[in-house]
């Protein structure tokens, strides 16, 4: 198995670390524009495997997307960081064009890679993913959800002063501050979450979650890379490793809970081809008017690059 990681960043890097670590890959390549950059960091991840203990070779190139060819999984988390003075569109058009030609060289390389995108806007850099490849939805797709579930299963755990890995969660729609939060699909050791916290607290973990990544700006004056790099490097073992795993992941909605052609977040099953089925919960009214809501942001910014797209043309 060998798997690509497009961007040697501090996400990018994060998730070929992990993907080495636990190995879940023969090979893995770090790919960056930056001279030297993604052949350091391989290196400095192949000379921790003796003192961890393993097998999986990292191998660092500049540019040359010829040294990913056959990957069966492609991980893209190129983009730049907005800064200020930056509007939205500038960032969108910055990032869709670097996705864009990041996309071209995947698909000329590795026809038959599954492509799971980090960029960002996530939900909008999915969308240009998609159509640059050509791909079925099923086979390009984002990661957002296991971001977002994670942290609040993580802010959750520290509430209850329970571990984490016994509460499971799903949170649905737009990565950032219009997520769905569906506390009724949360539980802590089998036990709805609802029967051991109050709404109030509840209400307060759901709103720190959807800014959890401007928390960590703040304190850091960067994004987030550990978390982000290892919900990435999850999605991809769910796929090596064909475990059909439950995972809440960004993808193009067709007539799911009454959507079609907007890329959000939903719960499906993850596994060597792909999203293997996409689930259809039953939401009540209110998480129904959440998921119209986040719709209309995301289809707002795909509206814009589509603008974009058509302007440049």
């Amino acid at each position: 198995m060998k798997v690509t990681v497009v961007g040697a960043g501090n996400v990018g890097a994060t998730c070929a670390d992990v993907l080495a670590t636990r190995e879940i890959a023969n090979e893995v390549v770090l790919v960056d524009i930056k001279e030297g950059f993604a052949e350091g960091k391989a290196l400095d991840i192949w000379q921790k495997a003796p003192i961890i203990g393993y097998d999986t070779r990292t191998v660092g190139v500049t540019g040359d997307y010829s040294r990913t060819a056959d990957s069966d999984v492609v991980v893209i988390t190129s983009g730049l960081p907005r800064k200020p003075g930056m509007s939205r569109d500038d960032l969108i058009s910055t990032n869709a064009g670097i996705v864009k030609s990041v996309t071209e060289q995947v698909v000329k390389y590795s026809p038959n890679a599954i492509i799971i995108i980090v960029s960002n806007p996530l939900d909008v850099m999915t969308y240009q993913a998609h159509l640059t490849s050509g791909k079925d939805r099923t086979k390009v797709f984002g990661m957002a959800g296991i971001l977002d579930t994670a942290r609040y299963r993580a802010f959750l755990a520290e509430a209850l002063n329970v571990s984490p890995k016994d509460i499971q969660a799903v949170l649905m729609g737009g990565h950032g501050d219009t997520m769905v939060p569906l506390p009724r699909y949360t539980t802590v050791g089998g036990i709805p979450v609802t029967e051991l916290l109050d709404k109030e607290t509840l209400d307060a973990i759901v709103d720190r979650t959807a800014k959890g990544g401007g928390e960590l700006v703040k304190l850091m004056g960067t994004s987030a890379w550990y978390a982000p790099g290892a919900a990435a490097a999850q999605m991809v073992e769910a796929i090596v490793r064909d475990q059909r795993r439950v995972f809440p992941v960004c993808i193009k909605l067709e007539g799911e809970y009454g959507i079609d052609g907007v890329y959000l977040g939903a719960p499906v099953i993850l596994g060597k081809n792909g999203i293997e089925k996409v689930i259809e919960l039953q939401l009540n009214d209110e998480e129904k008017a959440l998921l119209e809501t986040s719709r209309g942001h995301v289809k707002e910014v795909m509206d814009a690059l589509d603008k974009m797209s058509q302007t440049n043309a």
